[in-house]
């Protein structure tokens, strides 16, 4: 049994966590990322009692790992001499695998439409790529992609379907999120993508893990989690229309008014681009408030790399 206190980070894939306190054992709180993890963690830690955070990611949204680590490292030094930094919830890999499994349970003559909240292009790009392999390797025709509060959003999703000659379309959640059914005559729900026991068995799997690497290694998680979201997104694209985006791939020459921008992991993290809001809060990449303090670079530590993980825990 892990000590302590277990807290769980939502994203965009679980409505800021809003969309997992059903699945939840009600002993764990979810919380979205920022200030109120800042909060939650420092209660639990004036308590006295070590905490673990684990980021509820499905595989596609790294910078969720990222702005947890951010915020972590805001805490005092005593609050994070007992606090450690899980690894995701999920992987792409893992979500693939989760997906075909639930694919199983759909009869081979109805169609797929692949569910989950719009994120950024990468990750809704990434959506795409992932119900490339659940089709690829499932007996399902037809399998589609639906964003929701995107483009094409499930009501069109559906219609999609239909227009490919298929009679019935069963919704399944690539993420914690459920939608709506926008057409009942012809579709319905195949979620929660994952039963609450199975939620628990990996919640614990990944929290058992995170103090084993504590113990043995003194690992708090924290140095590769920063590096989480490393090459996600846009900013180390070099291709037409990187416009505004100064990288300095050399030393800095004197006189420079800014800081070179490298990309090693190890000194600085590439997705923090100090934006201000005007009352002078740091929000992160996510779209978080981050708590007063919490650095921009980790410099020094370079991240421990641990073999990935192909379990489905």
């Amino acid at each position: 049994m892990f000590p302590g206190e277990v807290v769980a980070v939502g994203g965009h894939e679980s409505d800021g966590g809003r969309a997992l306190r059903g699945l939840l054992d009600p002993r764990v709180p979810c919380v979205p990322g920022g200030r109120e993890l800042f909060r939650r963690v420092s209660s639990a830690r004036a308590r006295g009692g070590p905490v673990c955070v684990v980021p509820m990611t499905l595989g596609r949204d790294p910078e969720l790992v990222a702005d947890a680590a951010r915020t972590l490292l805001a805490l005092s030094p005593e609050d994070r001499a007992g606090t450690v930094l899980a690894e995701p919830f999920g992987t792409a890999d893992h979500l693939v695998g989760w997906l075909r499994a639930a694919a199983t349970g759909v009869a081979g003559d109805k169609a797929l439409l692949v569910t989950a909240p719009t994120g950024d292009p990468f990750a809704d790009a990434d959506l795409f790529r992932i119900a490339r392999l659940v089709r690829q390797y499932g007996r399902h025709r037809t399998v589609e992609v639906a964003l929701i509060g995107g483009d094409p959003d499930p009501a069109e999703g559906v219609r999609r379907c239909r227009a490919l000659g298929e009679r019935r379309v069963v919704l399944l959640p690539a993420a914690w999120v459920t939608p709506d059914v926008p057409d009942p005559a012809h579709c319905e729900p195949g979620g929660p993508l994952l039963p609450a026991p199975a939620v628990a068995g990996v919640l614990d799997a990944r929290v058992h893990a995170a103090w084993e690497r504590h113990e043995s290694l003194g690992d708090d998680g924290l140095s590769r989690g920063l590096s989480a979201a490393h090459d996600h997104g846009l900013a180390h694209s070099h291709g037409p229309g990187d416009h505004g985006h100064d990288h300095h791939h050399g030393p800095a020459r004197p006189g420079d008014s800014h800081a070179p921008h490298t990309h090693d992991p190890h000194t600085h993290d590439p997705h923090t681009h100090d934006p201000h809001e005007p009352d002078g809060e740091v929000v992160s990449p996510s779209g978080h408030r981050v708590p007063d303090g919490v650095p921009h670079t980790h410099r020094g530590a370079g991240p421990y790399v641990l073999p990935s993980h192909r379990s489905l825990r």
